[in-house]
């Protein structure tokens, strides 16, 4: 089930957004002692980044990590733990604990050892309570690419490990990804898109579940009530 939520522009949407997320995690705070939230990278984010950092919540409770993440070392410019740092975890959310995905003592080298650099991953995870996916022009969310080799087990119910590594064919880096059993385990789903081109994708992948549009297994899970906002 899909929320569409169509804003007039890249700041509405942003705000609008961040004050959701905000308070999913005031809801979860108030029932637990921590509130996990992962995020995806890409510049796609920053805005929303900017505005969550500054809503009112008690970020020290809060724990961030990636929805997905480049097989990079954390200083390098693709990295999006770079990009979180940069721009989410500042202001008031500077306070939040950070999740790593990828070793910041990690090299190039080292991250070669694809069987360490996820067990690292896996030995930082959390279950979420909230997400926030983006989706590329192909359709591909998280880093559950349609090409990618690694594509079935990414989308198994019975998939044995929250975190996968996969391998984009049309896309530079080797990832570690969230699958889609532990996207469809989150109890508050979000996907951020904008532009008409995405849109179209969108429009597409909504229409029928397709390994084509990866979105599509997010679209049509029924374990998954996902809030969609679009802007223009």
């Amino acid at each position: 089930m899909t929320n569409f939520i169509q804003t007039q522009n890249a700041a509405q949407s942003a705000e609008q957004l961040a004050q959701a997320v905000a308070q999913n995690l005031r809801d979860v705070l108030a029932k637990q002692d921590h509130a996990t939230l992962a995020v995806s990278g890409g510049k796609s984010p920053i805005a929303f980044f900017q505005a969550l950092n500054q809503m009112d919540l008690d970020w020290a409770r809060v724990q961030i990590t990636l929805v997905d993440e480049r097989v990079v070392p954390t200083n390098h410019a693709d990295s999006n733990t770079a990009l979180v740092r940069e721009y989410l975890l500042q202001n008031q959310a500077a306070a939040a604990k950070w999740l790593p995905v990828i070793d910041d003592n990690a090299d190039s080298g080292s991250l070669q050892n694809i069987a360490q650099t996820l067990e690292f991953a896996l030995q930082h995870y959390t279950q979420p309570d909230v997400l926030v996916l983006g989706m590329g022009g192909d359709g591909h969310t998280a880093s559950i690419f349609p090409q990618a080799p690694q594509f079935a087990d990414a989308v198994r119910a019975d998939y044995p490990q929250p975190l996968l590594h996969t391998t984009p064919v049309t896309a530079p880096h080797e990832r570690v990804s969230m699958t889609l059993a532990a996207i469809e385990a989150t109890p508050h789903v979000y996907l951020a898109i904008a532009g008409a081109e995405k849109l179209a994708v969108y429009r597409q992948a909504e229409h029928a579940q397709t390994q084509q549009f990866p979105i599509s297994y997010v679209l049509h899970s029924n374990k998954v009530n996902a809030n969609v906002f679009y802007h223009d």
